[in-house]
Formats: C-alpha cells, sequence, structure tokens
C-alpha cells in the first residue's frame, strides 16, 4: 500500500456501491473553492488510478475525479460484464452522489472511448472533451503488430523488468518517465481486464460523432505504435468543434514523456471562454 499512499497523497479516496458495484474513487480538491468545473477522467485498459496521479496532481488550479474499472487497482471484481452504457451511467449517479452538476472530460486511449460514449449519453453533464491517443472504436487504423502481440502479453503488467525492455516498442515515442510509470501501475485481474476489453467489443462512436456539439480537443502521440495517429485525423473529420494536437516525438504515453507540453494544451482548451 505504500505504493499508492504515495502516489495518491493528496487525494481523497473513498469506496463507492453504485449500481450494485463497489468503485474505488479518488477525487482532488472537490473541496477547495474553485472557478474551475471538475475534470472527469477515464483511464486507459487495465490502468489504476496511480498511474495518472501525478498528471492529476499538477493540474493543481482544477477539481479531479476518477475511478478504477472494475477489476483494476483497488475496484474489486466485477461479478457479471458491463459495457459503455452502465458505466457511463454509474459515472453520472457518482457525479449525482458527489452534487457535481457539469464536468469537463477526459479520456486516454480506452478511458477516450469511454469519454466519448459519456459525452454522448450525457451531454447536458459535459462542458469541453478532451481525447488522448484514441480511436473511433471497431473502425479504428489497427497499431504496429509488435507492438500490439507486447501489449498482450500480460507480462507488461507483472514483470517490471519485461516493461522496462520492452516500453518502447510497446508505446513508442520518447521513453522519459518511463521507470516512474512501471512503479505506479499494478496489474488488473484477468477477470478486469478482460471484462474491460468485452465492454469495447463491437462499439464505435463513428455515427454519432458528428451530431456532438462539444469544443474538442484531440491529442495524439506523432510516433504511438498502438493507436496511430491517423485515428486522430478520423477523430477530427468527425467531430464539428474539434482540433487535432500532435505530440510529433511522443508516443502512446506522451502525457508522461510530455508532461509539459500535454498540460499547456489541455489547460489552453479548458480556459477558453
Amino acid at each position: 500500500m505504500a505504493k499508492s499512499d504515495s502516489a495518491l497523497k493528496d487525494a481523497q479516496i473513498t469506496m463507492e456501491n453504485v449500481g450494485g458495484r463497489d468503485l474505488r474513487v479518488t477525487r482532488w480538491r472537490m473541496d477547495e473553492p474553485s472557478e474551475n468545473l471538475p475534470l472527469l477522467f477515464f483511464n486507459g485498459i487495465g490502468a489504476n488510478m496511480e498511474a495518472v496521479a501525478p498528471f492529476a496532481e499538477m493540474l493543481e488550479e482544477r477539481p479531479f475525479i476518477m475511478f478504477d474499472m472494475p477489476g483494476v487497482g483497488g475496484s474489486p471484481d466485477p461479478v457479471v460484464p458491463y459495457n459503455a452504457f452502465i458505466m457511463s451511467w454509474i459515472s453520472d449517479q457518482l457525479l449525482e452522489r458527489f452534487g457535481i452538476d457539469q464536468v469537463d472530460v477526459m479520456g486516454v486511449s480506452w478511458g477516450g472511448a469511454m469519454a466519448q460514449h459519456f459525452t454522448m449519453q450525457h451531454s447536458d453533464r459535459v462542458n469541453r472533451l478532451i481525447l488522448a491517443a484514441t480511436t473511433a472504436g471497431m473502425f479504428m487504423v489497427p497499431g504496429n503488430i509488435s507492438a500490439l502481440s507486447k501489449m498482450a502479453d500480460p507480462r507488461r503488467y507483472i514483470d517490471p523488468d519485461y516493461m522496462t525492455k520492452h516500453f518502447k516498442t510497446l508505446y513508442g515515442g520518447a521513453t522519459n518517465g518511463s521507470e516512474g510509470h512501471v512503479a505506479r501501475v499494478t496489474p488488473p485481474s484477468k477477470t478486469g481486464y478482460f471484462y474491460q476489453l468485452l465492454a469495447m467489443m463491437g462499439w464505435t462512436s463513428a455515427p454519432f460523432l458528428p451530431f456532438m456539439n462539444k469544443e474538442t480537443l484531440i491529442m495524439m502521440g506523432g510516433d504511438d505504435q498502438i493507436v496511430v495517429p491517423i485515428n486522430g485525423q478520423i477523430l477530427n473529420r468527425l467531430i464539428p468543434n474539434s482540433r487535432l494536437e500532435v505530440i510529433e516525438d511522443g508516443g502512446h504515453l506522451f502525457m508522461l514523456s510530455h508532461v509539459e507540453e500535454s498540460l499547456a494544451l489541455i489547460r489552453e482548451h479548458l480556459d477558453q471562454d
């Protein structure tokens, strides 16, 4: 638990039962006065909230809320499968429980799909949207075969040496901060990981994105080996009020290797009138 306590030292962590599912929920600065809306964050597949904690802490001017998906991090295994509709509803119920009327929404990779779905399902809750290293779902252009095969290997979660050795192949781009990231990641359960994969099987946002009217920032890594940059161009074409920013030498985890550049783009987007 020392790793978790250190990474989340400034956060408020609670276990919440929503829709019959127990979830570990983490909130930063929710009780502090702020002129900014809270940021609801959806994480990548199999990723626990400790992996995102440094980013949440650096975005110090904004309240921040996220939760571990069932079977990931501190959330117990799911008893039954779920889908994007169910988890969007659960996210909405969490916001209701904490008295949050409106949020900005951000999602990375798998979480980017969740962010899109939540925005479409609960449009009245969402002010602005940020999509990082993600796709429109089943119509995505696939990534590098070598990277995808290593991503499917469970050793990337349970063997730090394996993760460090293959970090560049897995994620592409610069490897700045990779050691810290590897130290913060804990493996999801087999059930949790499988149900996350299952939740997005056959899912796509493509037919609905042209009707989504939220101001949207799309961020992609120019050297992403998992979600190749053309997927960002597809999103940009489909979403009317969107702009695409590419971190040229960034990989799938460009928010880790290019922290300041990523934060600057995010702040610029969210601080617009």
